[in-house]
């Protein structure tokens, strides 16, 4: 019995749009849970009656003067307003909105220096309240405000989005910030683009949100529909069959327009069904990596404009090739919204095929608190094996006892070693992503074409709460490479007693720490300093040792 029979014999499609939490569980304990996260079915069709608030924020920001937008979100709070702003954007006339989802110190640094506290604004997004990036960054920028417009004026400048009744509620009214937006409480972070969480920074932002819901529309109508041709279900089938054909690395191919929706395809996908040693491994490519070195575990999907020729041969070849294809062609930019659609769907009935339950991340946890032990001196951090001309060099996981290498390349051959058919092999970077990376990216895709397994490139924190949920609970099949760099350069975070640099650097050794305790294969390599010449020399490095493995 293929995907699509499994879902029509068992009412799957009627059962996600009647919010069946039995769906996914035969547990009494864990539908309760469920239930309260299954409140996204439908929030393309009440997406009309939350575009006036929008709206009018948006005018009465105009009459403000405000220039810039910035979003403090993280994950779920800032991935789906960072890809409208990029498809649909920017609008004539309308304030830039900025999406800061990163602990960075020079990148905050970059942006306060880029903007004018007297026509700035600001959306503070967090679902739980509590979520320590974003409320760090909102005390760096508080208090900058605070510093040049008073503090009464200051707390006018500042939007708070959140569930109703969490910390950050009610310090929208200690702090005397403008509003606080209640978002749907039933709707997980992953799951909510189209809600107050995505709607009210794009409005904001002068993007056409009516337009992009009458798309989620349509699509939100047909994905309700129990029969094969929904196009939610026919997603879902797919990927499910392609897993269980082995193919477990989603490779997601997108035209220059739509390269953005990515990074939201990737953390629904990769923390949703990332669990239980299972997961569905998104891989973003822009189709410089050639099919020709495809493995057995890929399956290509390609968005794109219908005059891509580029990515149209791409697709052609991938099925010349044998690898299965799924194809979208977007004729405008707003159908991205009925894209944010078909994904949900199609995600949260893939984790019923797989047996996983879609909407919770059981390993986040995990690295939040190595990150706070590492903060509070209680965690211990596997220590250098080796300084290598100011490079300090950590093996740890399952590579803890290998021989010290001699140079960089040495480090590297350690990882590339461990490259088996069926594995791939994950960058995780705690540099600024602004060009410093376009390098490391570069050779990703040449380490990922001779050696023949799939190369991520992941930007720290952001896939903290994306692809970090399967590096730990998903299938034990990565090989990990953090890249780390003692930068001098920091900012104070208000109230806190850590700096930002401190808790940058802390997140990437939580996880460096967590990866280690789940056996995975390691290296982290933390620089001397951020500049391009070090980050080039990394890339070389990379380049040289899949070369001659």
């Amino acid at each position: 019995m293929n995907a699509m029979e499994r879902l029509l014999e068992a009412d799957a499609i009627a059962r996600l749009a009647d919010r069946d939490p039995t769906l996914f569980t035969d547990d009494v304990d864990q539908r309760q849970p469920i239930l309260k996260r299954l409140g996204w079915t439908d929030l393309a069709e009440k997406a009309a009656t939350r575009l006036p608030l929008a709206t009018n924020l948006a005018a009465e920001m105009a009459r403000d003067g405000v220039t810039d937008v910035v979003l403090l979100g993280m994950g779920g709070s800032s991935l789906a307003p960072l890809v409208m702003s990029e498809v649909l954007g920017p609008a004539e006339g309308a304030p830039r909105l900025h999406v800061l989802d990163t602990t960075s110190p020079s990148t905050v640094n970059a942006l306060i220096s880029a903007l004018d506290p007297h026509t700035t604004a600001f959306v503070l997004a967090s679902k739980s309240g509590t979520t320590v990036e974003p409320l760090s960054l909102y005390t760096i920028f508080r208090e900058w405000m605070d510093d040049a417009l008073g503090r009464v004026a200051a707390g006018k400048r500042f939007i708070v989005v959140t569930d109703p009744g969490t910390p950050l509620e009610a310090r929208r009214q200690k702090d005397v910030m403008r509003v606080a937006i209640a978002a749907p409480p039933n709707v997980g972070g992953r799951f909510s683009a189209l809600s107050v969480f995505g709607l009210v920074p794009a409005g904001l932002a002068g993007l056409d949100i009516a337009g992009l819901v009458r798309h989620a529309q349509e699509m939100e109508h047909v994905c309700h529909v129990p029969a094969a041709d929904n196009p939610g279900a026919e997603l879902a089938a797919w990927m499910a069959d392609a897993l269980a054909a082995g193919r477990d690395k989603l490779t997601l191919m997108a035209s220059a327009e739509y390269g953005s929706f990515g990074l939201w395809v990737e953390q629904l996908v990769a923390e949703s069904t990332g669990k239980q040693g299972a997961g569905i491994l998104p891989v973003l490519e822009d189709g410089n990596v050639p099919v020709a070195s495809y493995g057995p575990d890929r399956a290509l999907v390609v968005i794109r404009t219908p005059d891509d020729s580029r990515a149209a041969s791409h697709a052609q070849g991938a099925r010349d090739s044998g690898v299965p294809v799924m194809e979208y062609l977007l004729a405008e930019p707003l159908a991205i919204g009925g894209e944010f659609v078909r994904w949900e769907f199609a995600v949260a009935l893939t984790g019923f095929l797989m047996g996983v339950n879609p909407f919770d991340e059981p390993d986040v946890a995990e690295a939040k608190a190595a990150t706070n032990g590492v903060l509070d001196g209680s965690a211990e951090v596997p220590a250098a094996d080796r300084d290598i001309e100011g490079t300090w060099v950590t093996a740890a996981g399952s590579l803890a006892k290998s021989p010290a290498p001699d140079d960089i390349a040495g480090a590297l051959a350690l990882l590339r070693n461990a490259l088996v058919p069926g594995t791939y092999l994950a960058v995780l970077a705690y540099l600024p992503d602004d060009g410093l990376l376009a390098p490391i990216r570069d050779a990703a895709a040449d380490v990922s074409a001779r050696a023949k397994v799939p190369v991520c490139v992941e930007v720290g924190p952001r896939y903290l709460h994306s692809t970090g949920q399967l590096h730990k609970g998903g299938p034990e099949t990565g090989v990990f490479l953090i890249l780390t760099a003692r930068s001098r350069e920091d900012r104070a975070v208000p109230g806190a007693d850590f700096s930002l640099g401190q808790l940058y650097r802390a997140q990437a050794e939580g996880d460096l720490m967590t990866l280690a305790a789940h056996g995975r294969p390691v290296v982290r390599l933390d620089l001397p300093d951020g500049t391009p010449d070090a980050v080039t020399a990394v890339a070389r490095a990379m380049r040289a040792t899949v070369r001659t493995g």
